[in-house]
C-alpha cells in the first residue's frame, strides 16, 4: 500500500458560524440550553438572527475547524462537506481554501441554503449553538471518493454528521474505504445531546471496529455510558475502542488505550474568551501529531496547545499560526 500523501481528510457539516455576545437572560428568553447545540429549522434560524445582537460571520463546522487547525500546523489536509451555490456557500468555499485545506465538493444548485450556526457567547466564555443544517444535510455517498480517502492517513468524522441518513451512509462508505486501504478512522462525539440521540449506534461503531479512535469531552463520555462517574466511563471506553482521547478543559486530557492511560496537562492561558472550537482544535493538534508519527503524549500536547490558542479569542479557528506557536513552546512539528 503506498504511503498516504494527505495527513487527514475531515468529513463534516460545512457551516458558516454567526457569532454574537449574549447574556444568560437571552438564552432563557429564547429557550436555549446553555453550552449545547440545538438543531433548528430555517424559520427559527431567522427569528434568532433577528433577536441577537451585532454578529460576526466566520466559516466553521466542527470537522472543518479541525482541518483548519491541521493546515495551521502545516498539515496536508482535505475536507468533504456540502454547501449550496449561494452567498454563504461561496464564503465557506473561499475561506477553507484560503487557509490551505483541499475542498473540491461541488456546491448544490438547488435545495436548502448553506448551513449556518448562530453561536451565542456568554460572559463566562460558554457558547450555545443553534444550527440550521441546510445544505450540509445533503452530503451524499456519491460525494465520497474512495481514492481520496485511501490517500489520507486518517479519516476524521464529526458526530453531528450522524443525524442525516445519507450523510451517515457517506461516512460508512468512507470508513470502509479507509480500512480497505489500511488507514485509520477517527470519530468525535461532538456534543452530549448528539450522544443522547445516537448512543447505541456510536457504541456499535466503536465496538465493531468501524472507528479506531474516539474523541470526547467529559460530558460526552458520561452521556455515552450513562454514568455520572467519569472514572467508570474511562474504564468502560478502554474496553470498547483501540484509542480514546478525552478532553477535560483546564484539567488537560487523558489518552486511553488498551496499554494504559496517559494524562497530559492543559496549556496555561491569559484569559478565557470563547470555548467555541476548543475540542475541534485539540483534535487538530492530536491528529497532526498522530499522522506525523508522534507518540500519544506528544500528540496530546499539540492538541492542548491548539485548544489553548483558540479559546483566547472569538471564533473557532486559530488566529496565530500553530506551527510557529508550537515552535515557540518547544514542541516539534
Amino acid at each position: 500500500m503506498p504511503q498516504p500523501h494527505i495527513d487527514v481528510v475531515g468529513i463534516g457539516n460545512a457551516i458558516v458560524d454567526v457569532f454574537a455576545q449574549a447574556d444568560d437572560d437571552f438564552l432563557v428568553k429564547h429557550a436555549m440550553n446553555k453550552g449545547s447545540m440545538a438543531l433548528i429549522d430555517e424559520t427559527r434560524a431567522e427569528a434568532i438572527y433577528e433577536a441577537m445582537g451585532p454578529a460576526m460571520e466566520i466559516s466553521g463546522g466542527s470537522a472543518a475547524n479541525t482541518t483548519a487547525g491541521l493546515a495551521s500546523f502545516g498539515g496536508r489536509v482535505a475536507f468533504i462537506g456540502k454547501v449550496k451555490n449561494d452567498t454563504l456557500g461561496h464564503t465557506f468555499m473561499h475561506d477553507i481554501r484560503a487557509i490551505g485545506v483541499g475542498f473540491d465538493i461541488a456546491p448544490a444548485s438547488d435545495g436548502p441554503s448553506t448551513a449556518r450556526s448562530y453561536i451565542l457567547v456568554t460572559p463566562d466564555g460558554q457558547r450555545t449553538m443553534n444550527t440550521f443544517l441546510g445544505a450540509a444535510q445533503d452530503l451524499h455517498p456519491n460525494d465520497i471518493d474512495p481514492d481520496k480517502i485511501a490517500s489520507a492517513a486518517i479519516t476524521y468524522l464529526e458526530g453531528y454528521l450522524w443525524d442525516p441518513k445519507r450523510a451517515k451512509e457517506a461516512f460508512l462508505k468512507a470508513a470502509a474505504a479507509a480500512h480497505a486501504a489500511k488507514r485509520t478512522v477517527a470519530l468525535t462525539l461532538s456534543d452530549s445531546f448528539c450522544v443522547d440521540r445516537w448512543r447505541d449506534e456510536f457504541l456499535n461503531l466503536m465496538r465493531n471496529g468501524t472507528v479506531d479512535i474516539v474523541f470526547a469531552n467529559e460530558a460526552e463520555l458520561k452521556s455515552l455510558y450513562q454514568t455520572a462517574d467519569f472514572d467508570a466511563a474511562v474504564v468502560a471506553v478502554k474496553k470498547d475502542i483501540k484509542l480514546a482521547v478525552l478532553t477535560r478543559s483546564e484539567k488537560g486530557c487523558l489518552v486511553v488505550s488498551r496499554n494504559g492511560t496517559e494524562a497530559v496537562r492543559a496549556f496555561p492561558i491569559d484569559k478565557l474568551v470563547d470555548t467555541t472550537g476548543a475540542g475541534d482544535l485539540f483534535a487538530a493538534g492530536f491528529l497532526y501529531g498522530l499522522a506525523r508519527g508522534k507518540d500519544h503524549v506528544s500528540a496530546a500536547r499539540l492538541g492542548c496547545l491548539a485548544a489553548a490558542e483558540v479559546i483566547q479569542h472569538i471564533g473557532a479557528r486559530p488566529q496565530t499560526p500553530l506551527k510557529a506557536l508550537a515552535a515557540e513552546n518547544g514542541l516539534t512539528v
